[in-house]
């Protein structure tokens, strides 16, 4: 990554051509700078063209950028004229049109919105401290500084939203930068503290982070006199700056507390002398009272995109307030409550700047717009702090359904949500040292071994829940995993102590129940332990009262799934199992709701079906011993014998001495459904 910001530099010097659109609109040519034409037009053209990484369509951009021309094509053609003469050269014609499309060629030219952008996508955080030196300057001002369409709503939404993701990406470029130099270099620290907070003037982190670092510094005065300029700017736009104000106590505590003389300890004659020095913390360490314990989010309000632009109110705000609520019930982030981000939102506060200014890490966002007679709803996920996009996606429904499906349309975007969220938090704490872990960053840890479904990773797993609840005994979620851990070993992994491995499940999912009765997942992990106990009946009641508090989890309706098909309803399992795929459709525990499909199918004698569904699971890359002897069983039924034979080998080859017994043991199967696998089985010699 060095290596490859030094060529980008030296590209730069190199390149023929200069397109600079961050501050001041220029393009250089062999070092002399281009006059650009006048028009506006030219320039928001050439502004859009250069971010723009495949061909635009004349008409989308006379849509654009023209409001109402009798010939806006005429207009664009003359534009692209005058763009010509400006990128144009001899041996390059950078300006191509194609068909109805139009794009810029700029391979051999240095563009610095394409530089940055390649680079905070690849990851600012991997970049090499000099190489993040050099990256800083190419921030140079505002996106496209003193260009305005005021008459052109469409193009002003585009350019603000431009303006907010590089002041965004200067903001996370410039905190990196300050807490990278801090230790061998605080003044440098400040100054890139404060041009942070010059582009983010209500950026609460900046302002903590600054002030620990001028405590540090030694610099008390300016410290407190930055606190109360910050306490009135806060005030004047009606912000929480009690957070600030404690962070400057902590931070002069914490430096008070540094600066007691080092105390000497006794040591025996014959021995050195000790000294014990307070342990100095790091520079930009912002105090914190307790570890972090789970990811923090704020939904911002749901916007309706009508003819007129943007408006709040009706279907959008309804559906904010079911996500806020919904979001909150899984009791696995911090969300934000609603007064807090309807306020911002009635000041245009936009979601990548209010996500800072509440200092969490996650924002939704969301528009709902009508076309015809359906209405599209688009949600999209990302990390505040590098306004990278987690996920987004588009719902379509009928008006005249859109109330009732407006509710399903909700647990989707909350189940996608979470699920987004687990899955970065896990491969964030993966690349972690284990030894750094925090409560929440352990449990994420043990999640992603706990998926992989074999002895020594869910082990592993064991370890990190463990770890996670020395830090934290309240935390239901881990006590909830460290009781699926023991699930596995009873189910799965064929331990002599079987027994002691179930009593383990209920007890520690007790403990889940007892830090946290309203946590859905602590009801799951109680109906699982409470299924391996055979007390089937007891268990469906704790499934259902998971779903009873958090509508959208996906792993209740999956579990209740999972016990129907073998013992109760086959059909009420099919339909449980469909909806938590079509809530989760990405889980890791997909292999394991598809398997459920296959045996409520063979359960109904729709053995074609259940063979096909058995395949799929199989092929799933977590799916334990037990899906292939699923898949066994269901292909025997089919009369399809090859093939269970090459899966029945698949299984003894994994786990030799693999059998229907064995299969048979781990389940809790009602009577004839248990004859039917011996059937089955018996048909192909896996007795």
């Amino acid at each position: 990554m060095g290596a490859g910001k030094t060529a980008s530099a030296g590209r730069k010097t190199r390149a023929p051509l200069q397109v600079r659109l961050l501050g001041r609109m220029a393009v250089v040519r062999d070092g002399d700078e281009v006059a650009l034409p006048a028009s506006r037009k030219v320039r928001a053209l050439l502004a859009h063209l250069a971010c723009s990484a495949t061909e635009v369509s004349r008409s989308r951009l006379c849509e654009l950028l023209w409001d109402g021309p009798d010939d806006p094509r005429g207009e664009l053609r003359w534009c692209l004229s005058k763009l010509r003469s400006v990128l144009d050269d001899a041996d390059h014609s950078r300006v191509v049109t194609k068909g109805d499309t139009v794009a810029l060629d700029l391979a051999d030219c240095f563009v610095d919105v394409t530089e940055l952008t390649r680079t905070m996508h690849a990851g600012v955080e991997k970049l090499p401290t000099e190489s993040l030196r050099e990256l800083v300057p190419l921030f140079a001002g505002e996106f496209a500084d003193g260009l305005e369409t005021d008459r052109n709503p469409q193009f002003a939404n585009w350019l603000g939203a431009q303006r907010r993701l590089f002041r965004t990406w200067h903001a996370s470029a410039l905190e990196q930068l300050a807490a990278r130099v801090s230790d061998e270099s605080p003044a440098d620290s400040l100054e890139h503290l404060e041009r942070w907070l010059q582009i983010m003037p209500f950026e609460e982190r900046a302002h903590r982070l600054l002030l620990v670092t001028l405590v540090r510094c030694g610099r008390i005065q300016e410290g407190e006199d930055h606190l109360a300029a910050t306490i009135r700017l806060f005030e004047s736009e009606g912000l929480d700056w009690l957070p600030i104000r404690e962070a400057w106590r902590g931070a002069r505590s914490q430096a008070h507390q540094e600066a007691r003389p080092v105390i000497a300890v006794a040591a025996p004659t014959e021995g050195p002398h000790i000294d014990s020095p307070v342990e100095p913390a790091p520079m930009l360490a912002v105090p914190e009272s307790v570890a972090t314990r789970r990811a923090s989010i704020c939904v911002m309000p749901f916007t309706e995109r009508t003819a007129e632009g943007f408006v709040r109110g009706g279907l959008a705000d309804g559906l904010t307030e079911d996500i806020i609520t919904r979001l909150a019930k899984l009791r696995v982030l911090f969300v934000i409550a609603r007064g807090s981000v309807y306020a911002l939102g009635e000041r245009n506060i936009p979601p990548e700047e209010a996500g800072r200014l509440l200092n969490v890490e996650y924002v939704a966002s969301g528009t709902v717009r009508r076309h015809g007679d359906r209405v599209i709803v688009t949600a999209e996920l990302s990390e505040a702090r590098v306004a990278r996009i987690v996920w987004v996606e588009e719902f379509t429904c009928k008006i005249d359904d859109a109330l009732t499906i407006f509710d399903e349309v909700g647990n989707r975007i909350v189940a996608s949500i979470a699920e987004e969220i687990e899955a970065t938090e896990r491969n964030r704490a993966i690349l972690k040292s284990p030894g750094s872990l925090n409560a929440w960053e352990a449990y994420h840890r043990g999640l992603w071994h706990m998926y992989r479904f074999n002895g020594d990773d869910n082990a592993r797993a064991a370890h990190f829940f463990q770890m996670a609840l020395k830090q934290d005994r309240t935390f239901a979620r881990a006590h909830a995993c460290l009781s699926f851990t023991h699930f596995q070993n009873a189910f799965l992994h064929r331990t002599a102590a079987r027994n002691t491995e179930i009593a383990r499940a209920f007890d520690t999912a007790g403990e889940s129940l007892v830090a946290d009765d309203r946590d859905p997942a602590a009801h799951w992990a109680m109906g699982r332990a409470l299924w391996l106990r055979g007390e089937l009946d007891e268990s469906l009641v704790e499934l259902e009262r998971s779903l009873v508090l958090s509508p959208n989890f996906a792993l209740g309706h999956y579990t209740r799934g999972f016990v129907q098909c073998q013992s109760g309803d086959p059909r009420m399992a099919i339909e449980s199992t469909d909806y938590s795929r079509h809530l989760s459709p990405f889980d890791p525990l997909q292999f394991a709701m598809l398997a459920t499909r296959a045996i409520a199918l063979l359960r109904l004698g729709e053995y074609e079906d259940a063979a096909e569904w058995a395949i799929k699971a199989a092929a799933r890359p977590n799916a334990h011993i037990h899906i292939l002897g699923i898949a066994v069983n269901c292909l025997a039924a089919a009369g399809r014998f090859e093939e269970a034979s090459q899966f029945m080998a698949r299984a003894r080859k994994a786990s030799p001495g693999y059998n229907l017994q064995e299969f048979l043991a781990s389940f809790r199967l009602e009577p004839e459904a248990a004859k039917l696998f011996r059937t089955n089985a018996g048909r192909i010699g896996f007795g």
